[in-house]
C-alpha cells in the first residue's frame, strides 16, 4: 500500500502560471452548483482551520505543490522563489478563491481573521513524507504581524 506515495502524477506544464488560480465557472442548476477546484491527480486533500492572528507555512517544498481553496475567512499569502533575492510578494486570498504553490517557492500565510481552507496536494501528507519534503524558512515573523 505504501508504493502509491512514490508515483509521480504530474509535470509542471499542468500547473497554473500564477499564484491566484482562475476557477472554471461552476455548473449551476435548480439544485445548486458544483465548483470544480482541481481537475487532475493529487494525493491529499486536507481541511485546515486557522485562528485570527496566526502564521502558518514559513517554508518551501522540494517536490510538493499545493492548492489552497478558502472556504471561509481570508489570509495574506506571501511568496517568492526559493533562494532568491526577489522582493516578497503578497496576495490576499478570500473565501471562494484559490492560490497555487509550486515546489521551490518560499511561502507563508498570515491569518487576519479566522479561516477555513482546503489544501490539495501532490504528495501524501503523512508526517514522515511531509517532513522529508519541507524546508523551514522565516518569511514572516509572527511577532511582526501584531
Amino acid at each position: 500500500m505504501e508504493k502509491w506515495k512514490n508515483i509521480k502524477l504530474d509535470d509542471e506544464t499542468m500547473w497554473p502560471s500564477t499564484g491566484l488560480v482562475e476557477l472554471d465557472p461552476p455548473h449551476e442548476d435548480d439544485r445548486g452548483s458544483i465548483q470544480s477546484l482541481v481537475n487532475f491527480p493529487m494525493k491529499n486533500i486536507s481541511f485546515i482551520s486557522s485562528k485570527k492572528g496566526t502564521v502558518r507555512s514559513n517554508h518551501y517544498h522540494l517536490t510538493d505543490w499545493h492548492y489552497m481553496y478558502v472556504l471561509s475567512g481570508s489570509f495574506d499569502y506571501f511568496y517568492r522563489p526559493t533562494n532568491s533575492d526577489e522582493e516578497l510578494k503578497c496576495i490576499r486570498v478570500v473565501a471562494g478563491e484559490m492560490v497555487f504553490t509550486p515546489p521551490m517557492e518560499d511561502h507563508a500565510t498570515v491569518f487576519s481573521e479566522d479561516c477555513d481552507l482546503l489544501a490539495i496536494s501532490r504528495n501524501p501528507r503523512d508526517q514522515e513524507a511531509y517532513e522529508e519534503d519541507v524546508r523551514r524558512v522565516i518569511l514572516v515573523d509572527h511577532d511582526s504581524i501584531k
